[in-house]
């Protein structure tokens, strides 16, 4: 039926006067149950097909846009949501850098390894089950640990079908499982919370419930009797959750439309250094396993290992065809596309290559800074690189932690921040399609208590 409905959008558009059309299904099934203390808050099923059409009418200057997007499967209804969309397009201004690839779509399939079979047979009772064994095993580590925020499970299984009438048709399932426990600890000096995560395409690939609940109250109790500290420029360490935010934020700057807007500070910065040679960024949607891989792009093109930067050098920006010709480039295969949308550039599986140290030895070799472990707001501006982010964590004396820290803020800019990493961790931890071994940033501004 989804090869039906995809192929009746495409014909439709066709014979309404579209020159080209691509279309775009996607098959998704979840559950996820949240436990807290000992009750089950909710348990959500969803289930969804939805298919999303771009058609390109051709002008004299360059072509016509438009696109839609439908639940309903039924091939009357795609047929005329097909014919309402060409309409639409006429509509719309003519664009000389719209269209298709030319050419070079995806020959290969690839088995990346993306979802396993026998995780369908994962019952809601099991899900319940492994969530209840996280909040229990929070519990049982220290008397401290007398409540939660809950526990939560989830798993995701995915179908994605992707079609374009320069004859590319491609299709692969996915899957993502996760889990979630966020414990609250108390004591004379107040509350805190904290979290950990868990997240895998495969669920043999997840971390144990108990591990899970374990570590995720032995951070909740280490915030404990958080203090402000006086306001200061120190060394400022990123563990392997917070680190991966600054890699965001140089992903946004490198993104093609924010370059090609002119809308990011390093939107002129091709072939120059950023940052220091410890900083070595690399993009691969073929990692096996990997929580953004995925064989070809949301245009149909394979999909590649991209060198974003070498050793402070930026190589590439995140490209999609559209973005490439606006700057004269080539797609770097990092099309994302979502149903109802035109597409966009975006990140696969992005990380910063490991350095040499652990994160203990960094610590012993800071006299005297700051161990981020979370960040609050959302305060980085790509178009200036200026960046300023509440932050909890641990503060370091003579390499040493000497007690947590809270009610702070921590700011510089992007280029000085990735100029000033002057050491980089062995462990990389990944909690999502952006990962980042801890690293330290030689010196950062520190707003807290006044002197």
């Amino acid at each position: 039926m989804e090869q039906t409905a995809l192929e009746a959008a495409l014909d439709a558009a066709k014979s309404a006067g579209a020159c080209e059309a691509d279309a775009i299904l996607i098959d998704s099934d979840s559950i996820e149950v949240r436990v807290r203390n000992e009750t089950v808050d909710f348990i959500k099923q969803a289930r969804e097909k939805k298919l999303g059409l771009r058609v390109l009418v051709r002008g004299k200057k360059g072509r016509c846009t438009a696109t839609a997007s439908t639940s309903d499967l039924r091939i009357d209804t795609v047929k005329s949501m097909a014919r309402m969309t060409v309409t639409l397009a006429r509509a719309t201004q003519e664009d000389p850098c719209a269209g298709l690839p030319e050419a070079g779509f995806a020959t290969e399939i690839p088995d990346l390894r993306l979802h396993d079979p026998a995780d369908r047979t994962f019952s809601v009772e099991a899900q319940i089950d492994f969530a209840q064994r996280a909040e229990a095993a929070a519990r049982r580590v220290d008397s401290r640990i007398t409540n939660s925020e809950g526990s939560q499970a989830a798993s995701t299984f995915s179908k994605r079908t992707y079609c374009n009438t320069a004859g590319f048709y491609g299709s692969y399932p996915d899957a993502s499982h996760s889990l979630f426990c966020e414990p609250l600890a108390e004591d004379e000096s107040g509350k805190q919370r904290d979290y950990e995560l868990t997240i895998a395409r495969c669920r043999a690939q997840l971390d144990t419930p108990e591990n899970v609940g374990r570590l995720a109250a032995e951070r909740a109790l280490r915030r404990l009797g958080a203090r402000r500290i006086a306001t200061c420029e120190v060394p400022v360490l990123f563990d392997t959750r917070t680190a991966p935010s600054i890699l965001g934020h140089l992903l946004a700057c490198i993104n093609g439309y924010a370059v090609y807007r002119q809308t990011s500070r390093l939107a002129d910065k091709l072939g120059a250094r950023i940052g220091n040679e410890l900083v070595s960024v690399l993009d691969d949607a073929r990692r096996l396993g990997g929580l953004g891989s995925k064989p070809f792009d949301g245009e149909g093109l394979p999909t590649q290992k991209n060198v974003l930067v070498e050793k402070g050098v930026l190589q590439s920006y995140l490209l999609d065809t559209y973005s490439a010709r606006k700057l004269g480039l080539q797609s770097t295969g990092n099309a994302t596309l979502v149903p109802g949308n035109t597409p966009s550039a975006g990140p696969t599986n992005t990380w910063l290559v490991p350095g040499t140290n652990s994160l203990d030895e960094m610590i012993a070799h800071t006299k005297r800074g700051l161990l981020v472990t979370e960040l609050i707001g959302m305060g980085f501006n790509a178009v200036t690189g200026d960046y300023s982010r509440g932050a909890v964590g641990l503060w370091i004396e003579n390499g040493e932690i000497a007690h947590p820290v809270e009610e702070i803020t921590i700011a510089s800019d992007l280029e000085t921040m990735l100029s000033s990493i002057d050491a980089v961790a062995s462990e990389l931890h990944w909690f999502g399609r952006i990962a980042a071994p801890a690293f330290r940033i030689s010196k950062m501004t520190i707003a807290g208590n006044r002197r």
